[in-house]
């Protein structure tokens, strides 16, 4: 990926409803350029898809946080799935460093983000954790 899909996708992060004439004059680009880069992003599989971000899908959890979990010993692929199955966990990321697993999670307040931090930190093999609240989001996607 090239400094111009890299472009074209952070154009498309702001607006992936942006027609094709847009973006090209935003780009520099000619309009067949831009289907063309977007069209090979979707089959090598760097695009797989675009959705709709709605101010409900922000709503519904007003207390969202980071939790940053450490995991002792080999048990990362039984806690991810005991992660998956909770509804509170929005998304799941693996990372390298210091955290095994950063988890996305939201709830309706903070007394029921605490109940999920607590049952998460009681999960056989966390080692640690460290959550920040998500205070304000600026950007998404």
């Amino acid at each position: 990926m090239d400094d111009t899909d890299q472009k074209l996708i952070a154009a498309l992060r702001h607006n992936a409803r942006a027609s094709l004439s847009d973006l090209a004059a935003q780009l520099g680009l000619s309009r067949t350029t831009v289907r063309s880069r977007i069209e090979r992003l979707q089959i090598r599989g760097d695009i797989v898809g675009f959705t709709v971000v709605l101010r409900g899908d922000t709503a519904r959890d007003p207390v969202r946080g980071l939790m940053m979990i450490g995991i002792e010993g080999r048990g990362t692929d039984r806690i991810t799935r005991q992660l998956h199955g909770m509804p509170e966990v929005r998304a799941l990321h693996s990372t390298n460093g210091r955290w095994d697993i950063i988890a996305e999670i939201g709830a309706a307040t903070l007394e029921e983000l605490d109940k999920v931090l607590a049952h998460i930190r009681r999960l056989d093999g966390v080692a640690n954790s460290e959550t920040s609240l998500l205070l304000a989001t600026r950007k998404s996607g």
